[in-house]
């Protein structure tokens, strides 16, 4: 099966396009920015703050899920060539190397893995994740209701008003009429926004995110079926391979104890010779050789006495040298 880490981050980007042409759309044909810049209730501008919230988060979970599903290509290779204690390189936090990290782990620690539950613990926080942006969405929808029920009481309002000044205030009446049309653009936008952007755009990346989850999930379960399942499955193929493991980790270090032992050897029969060498050489030779060592020193002694008087000589005053001239002590 052809693995391609780029089919989330791919199908986000079609999403995302289409979400910028509905919103020129949305722009052009229900002019949504002048509504909103004259919303009395607001809340059409949480609608769009949480859209964007919604967005962004989408985004990241994206960019996260495509980054894992590169890390999965290369751990297949590795698999595909020495199965699951082949793959070598799983410094760092992403949740593949986590995962196959933690069947090492067990595997080094005589336990029985459980890839299933251990591949949806490491995938958890990328569900709740996507889920949090389902959430997001249906509380978009939750908004666009309760902006439809303040648009109709802001309707009821200004048509109560208008009924009151029927007849006796025009200006009254026309304030109430217009406070009835801001009620009822209220119901419509929020309706209309909650309902898009919330129940169909943030819907859709929502499903998008938990579709590379779930492939995120299918690349470690076959990789864990295909290429490893023989090193974690208890049978007796698997306790040979790590018999022989084991066998060729003592074999290395009994080459390198015997190493350690003949270099030991070596430096002890080189420290054996040169002890009978001192031992029975020619004593008159040994003994001259330390006569002409002593004889050596002693000149050298000499040589340092008369060094320091000569210093000490120069360092005296001048009258002290001259009494040391004429024999005065």
């Amino acid at each position: 099966m052809k693995i391609n880490p780029y089919r989330t981050i791919l199908l986000w980007g079609a999403w995302a396009t289409m979400s910028i042409i509905v919103y020129l759309t949305l722009y052009i044909d229900a002019k949504i920015w002048t509504f909103m810049e004259n919303d009395p209730s607001r809340v059409t501008w949480i609608i769009m703050a949480l859209f964007g919230f919604g967005v962004l988060s989408s985004a990241f979970i994206t960019v996260i899920i495509t980054k894992e599903g590169l890390g999965i290509q290369r751990i297949l290779k590795a698999a595909q060539e020495k199965g699951l204690r082949g793959i070598s390189d799983l410094s760092g936090n992403s949740v593949s190397k986590r995962f196959f990290r933690a069947l090492q782990d067990t595997l080094n620690a005589d336990g029985q893995p459980d890839a299933d539950v251990l591949a949806n613990i490491e995938l958890a926080s990328f569900q709740r994740h996507s889920h949090s942006i389902e959430v997001v969405g249906n509380l978009l929808i939750t908004l666009g209701l309760i902006g439809t029920v303040m648009g109709l009481t802001l309707t009821l309002t200004g048509l109560t008003n208008s009924l009151e000044a029927l007849g006796h205030d025009q200006q009254l009446l026309l304030a109430g009429l217009q406070k009835a049309m801001a009620g009822m653009g209220t119901a419509f936008y929020t309706t209309l926004l909650g309902a898009v952007l919330g129940g169909v755009l943030l819907r859709i990346f929502a499903q998008i995110t938990e579709d590379g989850v779930g492939r995120l999930y299918d690349q470690l379960m076959r990789i864990c079926l295909v290429y490893c399942s023989a090193d974690y499955k208890p049978s007796l193929g698997r306790e040979m391979r790590h018999l022989n493991s084991e066998m060729e980790r003592l074999e290395h270090n009994v080459r390198l104890i015997k190493s350690s032992f003949s270099l030991s050897r070596d430096s002890m029969q080189d420290f054996n010779k040169d002890l009978r060498m001192f031992v029975r050489g020619d004593k008159e030779h040994d003994q001259e050789s330390i006569d002409t060592v002593i004889k050596r020193h002693q000149e050298y002694c000499q040589l340092l006495r008369e060094e320091l008087h000569l210093i000490n000589a120069v360092n005296k005053s001048w009258w002290a040298r001259l009494k040391m001239l004429m024999g005065f002590k």
